[in-house]
């Protein structure tokens, strides 16, 4: 991240520009920009094409945003599920405490990432979120995954990161709810039982139509590939579906939410 960020400011000072100019150019914050050249935050990859352009780089700033190190940027244990996310066919996800990562905006996850104990540094932060921004190519594919989320309402309370994170992630949320090929349902406080006080958990169909399931704890996590297992997974999150507030009344929900702020 140091040399990527030694690139930019080199890049910059060749064209006699300085950070405000070039962060108005490039249409990022001045301090998103002093960052990236201190080497405290990744280079995202359409900024560095920006970036590319700007300064009349051969794609260099591309390269390197694409090519940057995973080392450290998500356990070794989930590494599998990550690959399996990328390819699925359908991915349906139940979660309790946050936002789920397929819909988190930027901030929002780095906020996430942020209260992590112990603290794992403002380095790991910026690798980590910029995997789980990576991750939601799978949304941008010429036909995207099916995806079904069941999210318990608690998670849409919590102001993670601040108001103004707060409000761009249900801003992002509740246009994610009008796209064809996702589904968003709230599963409401105060109702006297639900199917899923076992933990949060992901359903997942690979390209060969297998089914498996994963879910993680304080300090692990599981892919669970028995097929009796994975239907036990899958009935609790057709009883969460029937549970939860339809696709409407949670539009409704987020729409009350927004008009709360």
């Amino acid at each position: 991240m140091k040399m990527v960020g030694d690139q930019v400011a080199t890049g910059r000072t060749a064209k006699g520009l300085t950070q405000r100019a070039l962060a108005e150019k490039a249409i990022v914050d001045i301090e998103t920009l002093a960052s990236i050249e201190q080497g405290r935050r990744v280079l995202m990859p359409d900024v560095a094409e920006r970036l590319d352009r700007i300064l009349g780089l051969p794609g260099l700033l591309t390269v390197a945003a694409n090519r940057l190190p995973e080392v450290d940027m998500i356990p070794a244990w989930a590494e599998e599920y990550m690959e399996r996310e990328a390819e699925a066919l359908a991915l349906s996800w139940f979660d309790t405490l946050a936002v789920p990562g397929l819909l988190q905006t930027e901030e929002y996850a780095r906020a996430v990432l942020s209260c992590r104990v112990p603290f794992i540094g403002e380095e790991k932060i910026e690798l980590q979120t910029a995997r789980r921004m990576k991750r939601q190519e799978i949304l941008r594919r010429p036909i995207p995954p099916t995806l079904s989320f069941v999210i318990c309402e608690g998670a849409l309370r919590d102001r993670i990161g601040g108001d103004a994170v707060y409000r761009e992630q249900l801003r992002h949320l509740r246009a994610c709810a009008d796209r064809p090929a996702i589904s968003i349902q709230v599963l409401p406080l105060g109702i006297t039982a639900h199917a899923g006080l076992d933990g949060p958990f992901t359903l997942l169909e690979t390209p060969e139509h297998q089914l498996l399931a994963y879910s993680e704890t304080q300090r692990g996590s599981i892919l669970v590939r028995d097929p009796n297992e994975v239907s036990i997974l899958s009935q609790k999150y057709a009883m969460l579906r029937s549970q939860a507030l339809n696709f409407v009344e949670t539009k409704d929900l987020l729409d009350r939410l927004l008009g709360e702020l």
